[in-house]
């Protein structure tokens, strides 16, 4: 029980900004018990989908950028690094190399400007989504594409392979496929979580499947995942969950 503990607090710590006391073994926990992911998204989701609340009392507008805000508050924008070196990446000339090169370049490019730019605004209008359907469905879509997003960082560090040696790899050299399982059965049923009516599931599906093309490219063109990846996926997947969710609601 203390690992599973240390293990959260480390995952908190890391995937949000919220205040959590810190102790020495708490990363290594973390990187060990792949599960820790989808309960800190659980967690993240929650406190983040809580502006939607208001969405029949305020304007769809003022929903959506006080759901934007509270995402960012809650999970910080760090990880919004990953998608501007990811995007400077996908714009450069060059071999595997050259390209890992510009993900550990500091300096940024319009591609990074155009990446940042195109992943907020798509989150924003995600939200303006979210913020025309009623309350409680829009909080459980949120919370879902949050905990997916995490399910598929999961996957990431069960199943992927990183490239040259980082924080990507500390995630992938400390799991095994096997691992996959746990975080597994803690995110299934958030894909209920608007039962009978399956937004909630596919909001899930949503994010893994997002979180599945910048891990599919690095695999391609940089030889495995890496932290960036790990930061891009996590902001990529959030943004295709929640905007398959309000997909699955308003056609289903």
């Amino acid at each position: 029980m203390g690992r599973w503990i240390g293990a959260v607090r480390g995952a908190v710590g890391f995937l949000t900004r919220l205040p959590v006391g810190h102790r020495d073994g708490d990363w290594d926990a973390f990187r060990s018990t792949p599960a820790a992911f989808p309960i800190v998204g659980l967690v993240a989701g929650t406190l983040a989908s809580l502006p939607l609340l208001a969405a029949d009392a305020l304007p769809s507008a003022t929903v959506a950028f006080g759901y934007l805000l509270a995402v960012y508050a809650v999970t910080g924008i760090h990880h919004l690094d990953g998608v501007a070196d990811l995007g400077d990446a996908l714009v450069v000339h060059g071999d595997a190399e050259r390209r890992r090169e510009v993900l550990k370049d500091t300096t940024t490019g319009v591609g990074a400007l155009l990446a940042v730019a195109g992943t907020v605004t798509a989150l924003a209008l995600a939200g303006l989504g979210l913020a025309g359907r009623p309350p409680v469905a829009a909080v459980a879509i949120a919370i879902a594409a949050e905990v997916g997003t995490k399910l598929g960082m999961a996957a990431m560090a069960c199943f992927g392979r990183a490239g040259y040696p980082g924080m990507g790899r500390q995630f992938t050299a400390a799991t095994a496929r096997r691992s996959f399982l746990a975080p597994a059965v803690v995110a299934a049923p958030i894909a209920a979580a608007t039962w009978p009516h399956p937004a909630a599931a596919v909001a899930l599906c949503g994010a893994v499947a997002g979180l599945a093309l910048p891990w599919y490219w690095a695999d391609r063109h940089l030889g495995g995942i890496s932290g960036d990846i790990f930061g891009a996926a996590n902001e990529i997947g959030r943004v295709a969950g929640v905007h398959a969710g309000v997909i699955a609601w308003t056609l289903l």
